[in-house]
């Protein structure tokens, strides 16, 4: 009997951006018009799209189209697709261009402001014909830009995804906070908590690290802003976790409850989990590391 060969059907990037777009728009209208094309060009290129994978994405309901049950899970892989493709692309772009390109990198706030912000303006300075584009948000929001291929490089907390591949820089102890005139016990009479928001690395080592002393982990409010949840703890809203270099500059001044840290977390500088890295992505990383091994760890 004759083996079976299977065949992939013959899709275009052009396609999979349709997709994408009117599952990011809120309208197929405006998400035609992000693409630069028409509406009928739009609907016959998902069409087309349906047609080729042989099942339906999208159905009417009314006079409006709903993606199906199956669409969400075909726009990841597009996705990751069209991220793949971006990034032999730009690779191919920058081994042309040498030092010049782009290069999109996302940081969190400590690492922007505290570690590595003298070392981001030098190498920006010494690289004129690069555009150097930097985002500052949590962890997790840049571990998604690197997944969509928004970003080329985060500077992160190390995410626990095989996904991504990462380089450690330093490591930072994080202390616990209280409010003015608290004189708990032990532990057991920490809290309630000002925290980061719920999807945070760093809220979920925080919590992990608290249950572990006996401490429940009752968070009353929540900020992406390390200085804001500062400023709730000297107004006695709550009790937070914190880097020293964060909690304790003006004008918070806060005093740690205990000499010794509650945790420690790890500084990386992380990638899409791929050979193509974007030569500029890997020089930024080596002066970040020169940085790290070289500046006393003021983190600790």
């Amino acid at each position: 009997m004759a083996p079976v060969h299977s065949s992939l059907p013959d899709i275009s990037m052009t396609q999979l951006q349709y997709l994408v777009a009117v599952q990011e728009s809120p309208t197929w209208a405006s998400a035609a018009a992000a693409l630069g094309v028409s509406q009928s060009a739009l609907s016959q290129g998902l069409a087309e799209l349906q047609r080729r994978l042989g099942i339906e994405l999208f159905s009417w309901d009314g006079r409006r189209r709903v993606p199906a049950s199956s669409t969400e899970e075909v726009t990841e892989h597009a996705r990751r697709i069209l991220a793949l493709t971006s990034d032999l692309s730009g690779w191919s772009d920058r081994i042309r261009a040498g030092s010049a390109g782009k290069l999109r990198v996302g940081m969190i706030d400590a690492a922007a402001v505290d570690h590595f912000g003298e070392t981001l303006r030098t190498f920006r300075e010494d690289r004129p014909q690069l555009d150097l584009h930097v985002t500052v948000g949590p962890s997790s929001q840049l571990l998604q830009g690197l997944t969509s291929g928004d970003l080329d490089l985060s500077i992160c907390v190390s995410p626990q995804d095989p996904n991504f591949s990462s380089v450690a820089l330093l490591e930072e102890d994080l202390y616990v906070y209280a409010p003015p005139g608290a004189r708990p016990s032990g532990p057991q009479e920490w809290g309630p908590w000002v925290t980061f928001p719920t999807g945070s690395l760093t809220r979920d080592l925080i919590g992990e690290a608290l249950r572990s002393t006996g401490s429940t982990f009752s968070v009353v409010a929540e900020s992406n802003q390390p200085e804001v949840l500062s400023e709730m703890v000297l107004i006695g809203m709550g009790w937070t976790v914190l880097p020293r270099i964060q909690a304790e500059r003006p004008p918070a001044s806060l005093t740690p409850v205990q000499k010794t840290p509650l945790l420690k977390r790890s500084l990386v500088a992380a990638t899409r989990d791929s050979n193509l890295v974007n030569p500029a992505a890997s020089e930024l990383v080596s002066a970040l590391l020169r940085q790290a091994t070289q500046t006393p760890q003021t983190a600790k």
